[in-house]
């Protein structure tokens, strides 16, 4: 692999810098994080982020919705925006050259949104014909759904809302949490690519060294429901939702957790994809991930099936998970690595994946990982690393979400 130089550049007003120097690229790419998402929202206002962000990006500084965009479209930067649970992200990949023009743009849309009230029924419309499209599609609904239960609130949250909170927000609503949330202190821009990282470092001092501090928000924690749910659906289909307790990114097991859950839902040699569907034809889809927060983590996995052969389906899922541990051979963990290897090769040729990846380590681990030292975990990683990582970590916490016609019969209690 290519050697990595990562700079880190930490400015008066909170806000850091990550700068990753791949000269062997003709791309650059930045991700800017600001920790204004879904938890900082008001109790009984799901939904502030997302419709905050996509009017934050109809207008900053000098420019008017049109003109913004005909500014990045002139650099060539290829955008997007995004609501977390922490962070609004906004990131754009563009010409090396044409980096350093696009922050001062970026730099306006966080510090000086221009907000405009007569969008503000666009953004609206926007933001309940998505919550009506996610319920015309079960498969992502139960993510959602399946989030709210097993893991605390703030944090289970939908990222879109809920219908009943977008009837309450206006734009007020949303011009305050702006002004409330978005700050330095906090925030997060990785930069990746064939850039000079002094050059960057000025011109984030110069665009963004002004952006004054904000208090941050404190966080009301209320426990999630865990258990067993039904959502009752009218429909020949069932999908079904599993949640159980991982550990954290942070966590120096990551990587064999993530291993185990690569075993476990990896590809079409994977055991669900093997048990479930291949062999027994069950259901048409089923998959599991691993999902992280700052301090816990929760693998999350998914089945969608028929309703006579539904109940079936999830006990040869749960089977499976409880059974992991046993038989794991050389040959999975061969094709585990090599799914490994094969996303480190795409991160190094990826400006965006890495911008994106460096603001992530720092904010799970206050530190960023190189490609290098990624690999060298990866290839460190035993069969007797992972089993005893699973003996350590049993089934536990699971949550069950099913929505359907009939509700199914879990065989697992919900708090082992």
């Amino acid at each position: 692999m290519q050697e990595q130089t990562i700079k880190k550049f930490e400015f008066d007003n909170g806000l850091t810098l990550l700068v990753e120097q791949m000269p062997h690229v003709q791309s650059a790419a930045f991700s800017l994080l600001t920790p204004a998402g879904t938890i900082y929202e008001a109790q009984g206002l799901n939904g502030t982020a997302a419709a905050a962000l996509d009017l934050m990006t109809r207008g900053a500084g000098e420019r008017n919705s049109r003109e913004l965009s005909a500014a990045l479209d002139f650099l060539g930067v290829q955008g997007s925006d995004n609501v977390g649970w922490n962070f609004l992200s906004f990131s754009g990949a563009t010409l090396a050259e044409n980096v350093l023009d696009a922050l001062p743009i970026y730099a306006d849309i966080v510090q000086r949104p221009l907000m405009p009230e007569d969008q503000f029924p666009a953004v609206m419309n926007g933001a309940v014909q998505n919550l009506l499209s996610i319920d015309d599609e079960p498969q992502r609904k139960i993510f959602v759904e399946l989030r709210k239960r097993c893991y605390d609130d703030p944090w289970g949250r939908s990222t879109d809302g809920t219908l009943d909170d977008l009837e309450k927000l206006t734009h007020q609503t949303l011009t305050d949490f702006t002004k409330n949330n978005v700050r330095p202190n906090g925030s997060l821009i990785g930069v990746a690519g064939n850039v000079d990282a002094e050059q960057v470092r000025d011109q984030v001092e110069k665009t963004f060294g002004a952006w004054e501090k904000l208090p941050e928000p404190e966080i009301q924690r209320q426990p999630c429901a865990g258990g067993v749910h039904h959502i009752h659906h009218d429909s020949t289909q069932t999908h079904i939702g599993i949640a159980y307790n991982s550990i954290a990114y942070d966590s120096p097991d990551y990587l064999t957790a993530w291993a185990a859950v690569s075993i476990l839902s990896g590809g079409s040699s994977s055991r669900l994809f093997t048990e479930v569907r291949e062999k027994r034809g069950l259901c048409y889809s089923v998959y599991a991930t691993l999902n992280s927060l700052l301090t816990e983590g929760r693998v999350l996995a998914y089945a969608g099936t028929t309703t006579e052969r539904a109940q079936e389906t999830l006990d040869v899922m749960l089977n499976e998970i409880r059974n992991l541990s046993q038989g794991i051979d050389d040959a999975e963990l061969r094709r585990c690595k090599a799914r490994a290897k094969s996303s480190l090769i795409m991160q190094q040729e990826s400006t965006g994946a890495r911008a994106g990846s460096i603001a992530r380590d720092w904010f799970h681990l206050k530190r960023v990982k190189t490609l290098d030292e990624i690999h060298e975990e990866v290839e460190a990683i035993t069969v007797e690393n992972i089993v005893e990582y699973l003996n350590q970590h049993p089934l536990d916490g699971v949550t069950v979400l099913t929505i359907g016609a009939e509700p199914l019969e879990v065989n697992v209690s919900p708090h082992i």
